[in-house]
């Protein structure tokens, strides 16, 4: 810690935060269908799984969610990192066993651990990712090896740590929530499998949350803003205090974009615990996008020099910045820009990018109309996607369907969304979260009017709705649906839709 008589070492980044925060316009995005390019390969099959077919499994696994389902939710915490250290410590420090890249941020962090863990397994070293919330199937959540484990090692992972879990449990003033429960899981997976490298997303916030017993050897924080502000803060710096928490003592730091005053705390934090800082926009970043055919092309600067023609199947430029994140963290693990010189392989890069899929971010999962989901559940998501949808597909007529959690900025989105949406369908999953249909229709009137709302409490009638009316633009006219508000809205209409 530096003396409180010294000058604030932030007195010298204020050209860094002018230019970390002002994108330069030359690495503006194309508009969108002014080039289209073919590149190789195509969209990857999205990594979700379905209910086990065996029943017995089933069974078990359904046992196990139930059994996790009588723990606080991930909306109730008590913020504090004491019941996870317990639990590491009888499990004996598993977190301990291997290397890790800790991400935080408010939007951006599931892609991009999805993209961390592609290029480090490309480089043949094996990984753990831990992210959260699921699409589909609470399997999701722990992947070895770029896949979900199976329901089997779920269960058995569970049955091995339930013992110290209930000791736990007993010593403590609360018992270990929903969300701890996982999060010893999964390291405890990582230790067993065993793992070279784990890609560990934060479920709210850093400081205090249950993943941040690891000292992550590179920390990485995507763009921060408003979510989650009766937790974190009510401007950007306050939630960039709580997530610079994950910032560890001789770290690497891979910064996205950020505003100004989040920047700034993030900077300090560096400062204090002698981290090595890389930013985006100045250290790396993205120096050209173009729309391709299923996604983008795009030219990367990371640490250790260009990566030309990368191709990345997903849609947006907040995809793009959040490989150049990737990219950058990957480096830093590697060493690329301090310890070595050299960049890594550019084909083994092109190779992990063109095989990136991130389930329930901008996903297609029909034609005629298109349907797509995408997960955006704050303003700042929802802008990022209606962008993405303007740039990536020409509709001539977009019908919005809408369900979102009742403890959102539930207005904003829906103006981030007002420009795009012809009409939207407001509607409600099963979760105790969701907004009551009704209520979220009397927002959604004052924001689009009487005329261009419709209300379907029922998912499967909503999605009913909204296809019907793409349809009346007729088979060749381009109508489409968004299907969008909460990533448990997203997870529903996918099985409603045949995936998984």
């Amino acid at each position: 810690m530096s003396d409180e008589n010294e000058p604030d070492p932030l007195d010298h980044f204020e050209e860094i935060i002018a230019a970390e925060t002002d994108r330069d316009p030359d690495l503006a995005v194309i508009e969108a269908g002014s080039r289209t390019l073919r590149t190789q390969g195509g969209p990857p099959s999205a990594d979700v799984p379905a209910r086990p077919e065996d029943p017995e499994v089933d069974k078990a696994l359904r046992e196990v969610e139930a059994e996790l389902a009588t723990r606080w939710g991930e909306t109730k915490l008590e913020p504090s990192v004491t019941r996870i250290a317990a639990l590491m410590d009888v499990l004996g420090d598993p977190q301990r066993a291997y290397p890790s890249i800790h991400i935080t941020g408010t939007n951006g962090k599931t892609s991009t651990a999805r993209m961390i863990e592609a290029l480090l397994g490309a480089f043949e070293l094996r990984t753990g990712r831990y992210t959260s919330p699921h699409v589909q199937s609470i399997t999701e959540r722990i992947s070895l090896d770029g896949a979900p484990i199976s329901a089997e090692r779920f269960i058995e992972t569970y049955q091995d740590i339930r013992p110290y879990i209930e000791m736990v449990d007993s010593q403590q003033e609360y018992r270990l929530s929903f969300f701890e429960v996982l999060t010893g899981m999964a390291y405890a997976a990582f230790a067993d499998a065993p793992v070279d490298v784990a890609v560990v997303e934060v479920g709210m916030g850093g400081s205090w949350d249950a993943t941040n017993v690891i000292d992550g050897d590179v920390a990485v924080v995507t763009p921060i803003d408003l979510d989650h502000t009766d937790r974190l803060g009510g401007t950007p710096g306050e939630i960039a205090g709580e997530k610079a928490g994950i910032i560890k003592q001789d770290a690497t730091v891979i910064m996205a974009q950020q505003p100004v005053d989040a920047a700034q705390v993030l900077l300090k934090k560096a400062v204090e615990v002698d981290a090595t800082v890389a930013r985006e926009g100045l250290e790396f970043g993205v120096v050209s996008r173009q729309v391709a055919v299923g996604g983008q092309l795009a030219t990367l600067r990371g640490l250790g020099g260009e990566y030309p023609e990368v191709y990345l199947p997903l849609h947006g430029a907040h995809q793009a910045h959040n490989a150049a994140v990737a990219l950058a963290a990957v480096e830093a693990f590697f060493g690329v820009g301090a310890a070595r010189a050299e960049p890594l392989d550019i084909d083994t890069v092109r190779k992990a990018f063109a095989a990136v899929s991130s389930p329930g971010r901008m996903e297609v999962v029909r034609r005629s109309p298109t349907v797509v989901l995408d997960a955006a559940h704050n303003p700042a998501g929802a802008r990022a996607t209606a962008e993405a949808i303007a740039e990536a597909f020409d509709f001539s007529r977009l019908i919005g369907v809408v369900g979102a959690s009742g403890d959102k900025n539930v207005r904003g989105l829906l103006e981030a969304f007002e420009p795009i949406f012809a009409e939207v369908v407001v509607t409600q999953n099963s979760s105790h979260r969701a907004m009551d249909a009704d209520e979220l229709a009397a927002i959604a009137v004052e924001v689009f009017g009487d005329e261009r709302v419709q209300v379907e409490p029922r998912l499967p009638d909503a999605l009913e709705a909204a296809i019907t009316l793409a349809e009346e633009e007729g088979e060749f006219a381009g109508g489409g649906v968004l299907v969008t508000g909460s990533v448990i809205t997203v997870g529903e209409a996918r099985l409603l839709l045949g995936k998984g």
